[in-house]
């Protein structure tokens, strides 16, 4: 006889720090058993039922940090009732244990004067997460020492929404390796917010994105120092640029921290824990804007007020897009992002999705192919064909690539049953070139989309001040990268999905790549 199989019931036994939850079937669902998921208590996320997942989970700094946190919240939450949630105290002692160091810029870029500036500012009896990323800290002057506790001094507080104009917004950037430059770019030149800190623990990549100058009023600190950030009133939202497989914990942090939050990328590759996020945003009150960064480009919100809302060609029939990025994004980019189908095509899909009013295709057929090495070495595609057809008849083609040598390559048409409208290349001489051997006008992906990350970041801004809500429901985010799913499936399967009859699996988005 084997082993039998442990239960959901058999991991929460065993390690105390988990619990099983029953979620409610939805409406509509009939006579269905209510689902049961594992949870972590402390984290309040649920984890794959796999035991060298749950020990990384278990193991992992943030979980150690939220075990730490739910104690400390324990008292207050018995004072103030259920339905109340209290920012919490920083620990002092430990993590204001150094005296903050003042430098100039041109220290930051001097490595004999960092390193002397280090030296003579560390302590035996120091804390490790306040090192050398102390020392990095621009300009913080005793007066400001004061803002890394909750309670921030009005007159700080004044001088800050002074150097970011009337009703100025603060916010904080937790990871830079995968952050678009378009969107650092808009960080940089967007007035009525400052950026007040960065979170992130390789130092090299916040150097390469932004310049010595404009980090003078930020602070840099480690992903352990992260309660700073969270427990600073003067931060209104969190811009998280990290790895889908991080994301979601600093997402759900945040907002019970009452911060607004912008994820760049996807929240999560698991289903359950990409609703939990959103799921907390309502229960929280808080925006949760996602980055679908295609629905802000000027072209195609035109395209989509004409194809919805005049319905000036009539019935649509086709759509064809084409995506080929310039420069190609690195092995190890694509890697943490999820790959071609989780960085490129999920946004063809929703824009898609957005011209026709339908949230998924019937079918769906995807052919794929690594013509890079290094690409196949990862079991990933660098160049994709991805067929859709929706209920209403339409059928569309993706062609997505990784490989464009002179400028990126962008278009979409839409063909309906009163005529054609096509979003062609854009680039400032307004010239096209067939066949020739220099390209005339270099445009990359940042250049193509700079007003689409803009008008993204902008839409930020008014959610955080509650002028609007997030462009992105929760249920258009599920249904785009449950497709993107299907076409990632098909490609791997050889065959066609069937989106009616065929379920994804509903716990596990993204096919894990061993």
């Amino acid at each position: 006889m084997g082993r039998r199989k442990k239960t959901l019931h058999d991991y929460a036994a065993e390690f105390s720090e988990l619990a099983v939850k029953r979620q409610r079937p939805e409406r509509g669902g009939g006579g269905e058993a209510a689902a049961e998921s594992l949870w972590c208590s402390s984290c309040q996320l649920p984890l794959r039922v796999r035991r060298d997942r749950i020990l990384e989970h278990l193991a992992s700094g943030r979980h150690y940090r939220n075990r730490r946190l739910a104690r400390q919240r324990a008292p207050l939450l018995l004072s103030a009732g259920p339905d109340i949630s209290l920012p919490l105290q920083l620990d002092a002692p430990s993590l204001l244990t150094q005296p903050p160091l003042i430098l100039a810029a041109t220290t930051a870029r001097d490595p004999s004067l960092l390193a002397s500036a280090i030296g003579s500012s560390t302590t035996t009896d120091q804390a490790p997460s306040t090192s050398a990323f102390t020392a990095l800290h621009m300009r913080i002057t005793p007066a400001e020492r004061s803002s890394r506790s909750p309670a921030v001094p009005q007159a700080r507080f004044g001088a800050v929404l002074g150097r970011c104009g009337a009703g100025g917004v603060g916010l904080a950037l937790f990871g830079t390796e995968l952050g678009d430059k378009a969107l650092f770019q808009s960080l940089v030149e967007e007035n009525g917010c400052c950026l007040l800190y960065v979170v992130e623990d390789r130092l090299h990549e916040v150097e390469r994105a932004f310049s010595a100058e404009f980090l003078a009023s930020t602070r840099v600190l480690r992903q352990q120092d992260a309660d700073i950030v969270l427990n600073d009133q003067r931060v209104s939202g969190v811009i998280v640029c990290s790895p889908p497989e991080e994301a979601s914990e600093t997402v759900i942090d945040a907002l019970r921290a009452g911060k607004g939050v912008f994820c760049e990328r996807l929240p999560s590759f698991d289903r359950q824990t990409a609703e939990a996020c959103f799921d907390e945003a309502n229960r929280c009150g808080r925006p949760l804007v996602c980055g679908f960064y295609k629905r802000f480009d000027p072209a195609l919100q035109f395209l989509c007020k004409k194809v919805r809302g005049c319905q000036a060609l009539g019935r649509i029939h086709r759509i064809a897009t084409t995506s080929s990025v310039y420069p190609a994004a690195s092995l190890g980019f694509l890697k943490t992002s999820g790959g071609i189908f989780y960085n490129a095509a999920v946004h063809d899909i929703d824009i898609v999705s957005l011209l026709l009013g339908e949230s998924a295709p019937d079918t769906i057929f995807s052919l794929g192919h690594a013509f890079c090495t290094d690409m196949a070495c990862l079991k990933d595609a660098d160049t994709v064909a991805v067929s859709m057809k929706f209920p209403s008849g339409a059928i569309v083609t993706l062609d997505i690539s990784q490989h464009c040598t002179k400028s990126c390559d962008q278009r979409l048409e839409v063909h309906g049953s009163q005529g054609t409208l096509r979003v062609d290349n854009q680039n400032p001489l307004g010239i096209t070139e067939h066949g020739t051997s220099v390209s005339i006008c270099t445009q990359t992906q940042a250049d193509r989309y700079r007003e689409a990350h803009r008008g993204l970041f902008r839409h930020f801004l008014r959610t955080l001040k509650g002028k609007e809500p997030p462009a992105i429901t929760k249920e258009q985010f599920l249904w785009a990268v449950q497709v993107a799913a299907a076409a990632e499936q098909s490609w791997r399967n050889g065959s066609a999905v069937d989106l009616r009859n065929e379920a994804i699996d509903s716990a596990v988005i993204k096919t894990e790549i061993m």
